[in-house]
């Protein structure tokens, strides 16, 4: 486990407007927040949200495709559009993406698991490239899918053996009310039942998950040593607040 290593999950309502277009300006804000961390020595391993959104955008769909077919040709055309604006904003910093597309079925494989952890060592030790790890999402079937981001930003901590599991949305945390308002759970020892009654699902056409799968994989987490940070991502300038150990937001730190 490396304490200056993170995985920061970026989820699709963060990334956003409620047109489902890509809030470009957002972006551009959360990217310098990761280039500014890496200049000082923070490695970070982004996971991210948004390119099925982005494809509904672009072909002009309103609601979630239900067929696989649907979701698959959303992702595809959305991908590219994403991890293009990913890429003009980090040449802005002298940084390059690059981009890592698994499934379950990847993450099942030893073979494979040990080929994308060799491949992301060799790109963070490079200090100038940010890997953008998302669901295979053109490939992936309900046999062979992780399902949501939330999880697969903890698998992805356990690859790199990541000191920090940051998982930024359009929430504060986890609330003390099942409907999400009530206050701010600040820190959080144990996943109990409490605590899994006050997680509670998505009902967003664009979004997947939500407050259970983020636990869920703040207890994946935890199997390396992680300590998971729920916080909003569009608090201003909330990564490096994070650094600085001031911010609102819920810190799981579970036993592994």
């Amino acid at each position: 486990m490396k304490k200056n290593r993170w995985v920061v999950k970026l989820g699709t309502g963060l990334l956003t407007r409620k047109t489902g277009e890509i809030d470009r300006k957002q972006v551009g804000l959360l990217v310098g927040q990761v280039a500014r961390l890496m200049a000082e020595g923070i490695e970070i391993v982004l996971v991210s949200s948004g390119a099925i959104a982005a494809g509904m955008t672009a072909m002009g769909l309103e609601e979630r495709p239900r067929a696989t077919t649907g979701l698959q040709a959303c992702a595809t055309i959305g991908q590219i559009e994403l991890m293009s604006e990913y890429q003009r904003h980090l040449r802005k910093h002298d940084l390059l993406g690059a981009q890592l597309l698994l499934t379950h079925a990847n993450l099942d494989s030893r073979s494979c698991c040990r080929n994308a952890a060799q491949t992301l060592e060799h790109l963070l030790a490079q200090r100038r490239f940010l890997p953008i790890v998302n669901e295979n999402d053109a490939i992936a079937s309900e046999e062979i899918k992780v399902g949501d981001n939330d999880r697969l930003s903890a698998y992805a901590a356990t690859l790199v053996g990541a000191g920090k599991l940051i998982i930024l949305s359009s929430v504060d945390g986890l609330m003390t009310s099942t409907d999400g308002t009530g206050e701010l759970v600040p820190l959080v020892k144990v996943v109990d039942d409490k605590i899994r009654a006050l997680a509670a699902g998505t009902a967003s056409q664009r979004n997947v998950g939500g407050m259970a799968t983020k636990v869920l994989a703040a207890e994946i987490a935890a199997t390396v040593g992680a300590e998971t940070i729920i916080a909003n991502g569009r608090a201003p300038d909330i990564l490096p607040a994070i650094a600085s150990g001031d911010f609102r937001g819920t810190v799981f730190r579970l036993r592994a």
